[in-house]
């Protein structure tokens, strides 16, 4: 028989041994952070795009800026789903929202919470809640397709709408995803085989707790020199518009970030940088 003295004294060592949590970062201090080892950590660094950098977008752009803005100014605001193509510019104008309205003198912050970390939101929401300032709760690419999602969308459904654990007055959800709906739509990857369209239904009502939701499509070819152009002149950059366009060719894709990557490969040539 194990003498539960012993373990005691064993757990107590460990306890010793195991370094102790990382303090939060001031709530009320910084521009923007990340949700790190269940603790607030302030970023290295901030420094998102100028907003108006960021072409092709123009409604979407409009429309997550005024419901940023509410927020900041405390009147009612959405969380919002951005989803749609890769590379369209859903992470990049989250960030460049708040840093724009930072610019305007609003108080508002970005907090990027990695999405297999969802469970740990009622205790940033605790953090948070009578902090005096804005929050944008920023969760990147977000999916529930493997088994350690299978939970997901039930907890993000209750926090957004009408559970215990409803995030605070001052904080709203801003999740990007590849699709409209966030969760597959392929009966083999749900949990019960009793009644499947039930399962998809119960994940897919997750969408429709967002108020703002904004889809984000694949640029067409002059939408996509306009965004190398606009980069290509805040830099002072030099571009060629059949070079861009082989760029994007060779890649097999047209979007925000393959026009960002190849402004980045000129500024590289010009041994400058951006």
């Amino acid at each position: 028989m194990t003498d539960p003295a012993l373990l005691a004294r064993i757990a107590d060592a460990l306890d010793r041994l195991a370094p102790p949590p990382a303090p939060h970062a001031d709530p009320a201090a910084h521009p923007a952070y990340v949700w790190r080892d269940h603790g607030l950590a302030e970023t290295r660094a901030f420094a998102p795009l100028p907003i108006e950098l960021l072409a092709g977008i123009d409604s979407q752009k409009a429309a997550l800026l005024d419901n940023a803005r509410r927020l900041a100014t405390g009147a009612a605001a959405h969380d919002v789903l951005l989803w749609g193509a890769r590379g369209a510019g859903k992470s990049a104008l989250v960030k460049a929202t708040v840093g724009h309205l930072r610019g305007e003198g609003c108080d508002i912050a970005l907090i990027e919470i990695p999405g297999d970390r969802i469970g740990d939101l009622p205790r940033l929401f605790d953090l948070i809640a009578d902090v005096p300032r804005a929050f944008i709760l920023f969760l990147d690419d977000l999916g529930f397709d493997d088994a350690a999602g299978s939970q997901g969308p039930r907890i993000l459904r209750s926090m957004l709408e009408g559970g215990a654990e409803a995030r605070p007055a001052n904080a709203r959800l801003h999740v990007t995803a590849n699709r409209r709906h966030i969760v597959s739509r392929d009966l083999r990857e749900q949990d019960s085989p009793i009644n499947p369209r039930d399962v998809v239904d119960d994940k897919l009502a997750l969408a429709d707790r967002f108020g703002l939701s904004l889809g984000f499509h694949v640029c067409d070819q002059d939408s996509y020199v306009a965004m190398v152009r606009g980069y290509a002149d805040r830099f002072g950059l030099d571009f060629e518009p059949l070079d861009a366009i082989a760029w994007a060719t060779q890649r097999g894709s047209r979007s925000g970030r393959v026009a960002w990557q190849y402004v980045v490969e000129l500024a590289g040539r010009a041994g400058k940088s951006v």
